[in-house]
């Protein structure tokens, strides 16, 4: 693997990084009435607990983006 791949992947690691952290607030606040404090508590906790999954999520869209998957060659 390129160094560059780890670069773009990070950058799509960002993105739902910002998304789950919005989308979290969103929840929260609107639904819940929660205080803005314990907001930035738990979207703290989500994002760090959700770091594993978000990391490998963010690889696997950007090699989606170049490379197809190809039946044939996963079976050799």
């Amino acid at each position: 693997m390129e160094p560059s791949f780890f670069y773009g992947s990070m950058y799509v690691s960002y993105g739902i990084g910002v998304a789950l952290a919005i989308a979290t607030f969103v929840i929260t606040y609107f639904l819940f009435d929660m205080s803005r404090l314990n907001i930035f508590f738990l979207i703290m906790a989500i994002l760090v607990l959700g770091m594993p999954v978000v990391i490998r999520l963010s690889r696997n869209i950007w090699i989606n983006l170049f490379l197809d998957y190809d039946p044939a060659k996963a079976k050799s």
